[in-house]
């Protein structure tokens, strides 16, 4: 079972969670962060460093959230790896707590 990063990192971007990856199965689109879950051993570090908590199991996913699972698998296709933490978005601190923000994830 991996990890999903759902609703509340889009347009926040917080690193926190990159940095404690032990296998590097994070990628970065251009406001969001994905686990490629076949990468991801679950092993459960990066949920407590995400400041948004927009980390959840897979199976603990939010029933209003499930379409980002599918999002991560997607997304971690195309875009590239990220290893390194590193600055979130400009305007994080205001979007963090923002509901319903898939209409603002660019691809």
């Amino acid at each position: 079972m991996a990890f999903v990063v759902t609703d509340n990192c889009v347009r926040c971007k917080y690193t926190d969670c990159v940095e404690v990856c032990p296998v590097d199965c994070f990628y970065e689109g251009p406001n969001f962060l994905v686990i490629e879950p076949d990468e991801c051993i679950d092993c459960a570090l990066c949920e407590p460093e995400c400041p948004a908590q927009a980390i959840y199991s897979e199976d603990e996913v939010p029933d209003n959230m499930t379409q980002y699972i599918e999002l991560n698998a997607e997304l971690s296709q195309v875009w590239p790896n990220i290893t390194e933490k590193k600055d979130p978005m400009p305007d994080a601190a205001q979007w963090d707590g923002v509901a319903d923000k898939l209409q603002y994830l660019e691809k």
